[in-house]
């Protein structure tokens, strides 16, 4: 939970199980035996692969430029507009449904492109569209009124009115702390339910997700948004969160805190003195020094965002070590676990070790922490129960819009990240190492040709007398509602999508995709709460289809782009029988997804 994503990863939520991920303004819900893996995620793209399942995603504002798509083994569909969308995907890979409840979306296959209005609904064969099924706008699920009762909770959110609407994970804050009113630094949340000892980023672990370094994954239901954005003050007896600027757009950090160390950094354990890692949280109008490579506006723009900078300008190599920081001197605001339970992802409650004074004189300031990954860093020190098939992963899919190439795993990174320990590779780095990954794993993406942006739309081929295909069951035409469970109803039928058709191929133009500036690189999505079991639902198709979504095309002829996946799987496991509500499992229902960092002008929001 409240795990950041950011492009390459790839989630499967396993049987009795749902997910939810914020995405910026976007909320996309899981259900049960859904795959899904982010193919790009940027301020100007959210780009998702859909192979089975089923996705219910509502966008609440497009920008002008930002494109929502999602790819799947028939088709790629694009939200065009803001509004409330389903779209899924049967087991086998071979149908594709999609719902528009409000807002427009279009369909683009081989053959053809399709807009699809509100209150419309059809289903897929084949990559070509040309057949397809009209039916009525299915009714609300248990899936579909889960997700509106989140989507309810999110708009009457009491924390909307003190925080910028980009941070990610506002909405938890309201049922778990309260807003109250300070002279110096203004509206503040303050936790309900916390130890009388607690500090900031006490309770949760330490993970390793690339292009950021050491990230903190708290165990809070609440713990994404004050985690990644903000700062933290100690007003009285209590730790306060101050929220940034409500005018400004927020920008995600991986962690807002202060590392302390040193070679002379030691724990008292009961078996002798280990080496440590210890960190405390930054306050008010204080700089926060990222562990990556960025520029000068990037690091204006992250401070800026999250706190109020008095300076004019902001230096961006100041010493950590110099400088007096005020919650270093709060007790018990330094955290501190032996190294090899940071590096393993270990849980911090269970592994934090209390300082003395000698210990805390050593403390050294450092920007970075001095600890280099393993492959625990990056996988987490959970396990999985169940794997999913590996089929579902390497299926196909058609997408509108070119995905960038993966980055190298960790596999490939990991001598160079154990010369510099804690300090994540640059682009110059990554760009020596790419040639030695490919024996990676490959998403296979069918990029669709360019399409004539301005050619009049034209309506679906006119309905056929032909019979059903005998392996689909689907005509070449608009349907009706023959094939719902419940009894006909006569309504009238909405006219089919207007179709927009295709333009001869110009001449095959060798195209160069250059790697996505660390300073440009997008916030992370996050990964909200485990939901309630639920039971599966049949769609009305005799094959249970699963949604998935599609990238929008690149202007290049068909071409077939193998993208490397990501080693890593995260699952939202089933809820086990009885689990006690505790602070390491969040209320949500695997709710904040997408928390993935932008860099410079794409925010580093994280997508929940």
């Amino acid at each position: 939970m409240n795990r950041p994503f950011t492009t390459g990863d790839r989630m499967w939520v396993d049987a009795d199980a749902r997910a939810e991920i914020q995405d910026g303004s976007a909320m996309i819900r899981l259900r049960a035996n859904t795959s899904v893996a982010v193919l790009n995620l940027d301020d100007s793209i959210t780009q998702l692969q859909l192979t089975q399942g089923a996705l219910n995603v509502r966008v609440h504002h497009l920008a002008p430029g930002q494109m929502f798509e999602v790819d799947t083994p028939n088709l790629a569909f694009t939200m065009r507009h803001s509004g409330d969308f389903r779209i899924a995907v049967d087991p086998d890979g071979n149908l594709t449904e999609v719902t528009v409840r409000k807002g427009q979306g279009e369909i683009t296959g081989e053959g053809a492109d399709y807009l699809v209005d509100a209150q419309q609904s059809y289903r897929f064969s084949g990559s070509d569209l040309r057949l397809y099924e009209f039916f009525n706008a299915p009714r609300l699920d248990e899936f579909d009124q889960w997700a509106l009762q989140r989507d309810r909770a999110f708009d009457a959110s009491e924390s909307a009115r003190f925080v910028s609407p980009d941070v990610i994970g506002y909405q938890d804050l309201d049922a778990n702390g309260n807003w109250r009113f300070d002279e110096t630094y203004g509206n503040v949340w303050v936790p309900y339910r916390v130890d009388a000892d607690w500090a900031p980023y006490r309770d949760g672990h330490w993970s390793w997700i690339d292009p950021w370094g050491w990230t903190w994954v708290d165990s809070a239901p609440w713990g994404f948004a004050v985690s990644h954005y903000g700062r933290w003050a100690h007003i009285g007896r209590n730790w306060c969160w101050v929220p940034g600027p409500m005018q400004s757009a927020a920008f995600y950090a991986p962690a807002l805190v202060v590392f302390v160390g040193g070679d002379h950094f030691l724990l008292d354990m009961t078996n002798g003195n280990v080496g440590g890692i210890g960190w405390f949280a930054l306050g008010p109008h204080e700089v926060y020094q990222p562990a990556y490579s960025v520029s000068h506006r990037y690091f204006d723009n992250i401070n800026r965002s999250n706190t109020v900078i008095h300076d004019r300008v902001i230096n961006p190599a100041h010493n950590v070590t110099e400088l007096d920081y005020a919650n270093r001197r709060v007790p018990g605001a330094i955290v501190a676990v032996p190294k090899n339970a940071f590096v393993q992802s270990q849980s911090v409650f269970g592994a934090r070790v209390r300082l003395n004074h000698d210990q805390f004189d050593r403390a050294l300031q450092v920007a970075v922490a001095p600890v280099a990954p393993t492959e625990q860093s990056v996988r987490g020190a959970a396990r999985p129960h169940v794997r999913p098939p590996q089929r579902i992963f390497e299926r196909p899919v058609v997408a509108a819009t070119e995905p960038p190439v993966a980055h190298d795993g960790f596999a490939v990174q990991r001598q160079q990240l154990n010369l510099h320990p804690g300090k994540p590779l640059d682009d110059a780095a990554r760009s020596a190492l790419r040639p030695l990954s490919a024996v990676a794993p490959q998403n296979v993406v069918k990029v669709l040709g360019p399409r004539d942006p301005v050619s009049p739309t034209q309506a679906l081929p006119s309905p056929s007398a032909s019979p059903p295909s005998a392996e689909t069951g689907l005509r070449n035409r608009p349907v009706g509602n023959q094939e719902r469970r419940e009894p006909p109803v006569s309504v009238p039928q909405p006219a089919p999508p207007s179709a927009r058709q295709w333009m001869p191929p110009p001449a095959a133009v060798p195209t160069v995709t250059t790697p996505i500036e660390r300073d440009n690189r997008q916030q992370p999505m996050h990964l909200f709460r485990q939901p309630e079991p639920e039971s599966p639902v049949a769609l009305p198709h005799s094959a249970q289809p699963q949604m998935q979504r599609v990238p929008a095309s690149s202007a290049v002829p068909p071409l077939v782009v193998p993208v490397p996946q990501v080693p890593t799987e995260h699952r939202a496991e089933p809820p086990r029988a009885q689990r006690p509500e505790s602070a390491a499992s969040k209320p949500h229902d695997v709710e904040h997804g997408r928390d993935v960092p932008r860099r410079e002008e794409d925010r580093r929001n994280g997508r929940n």
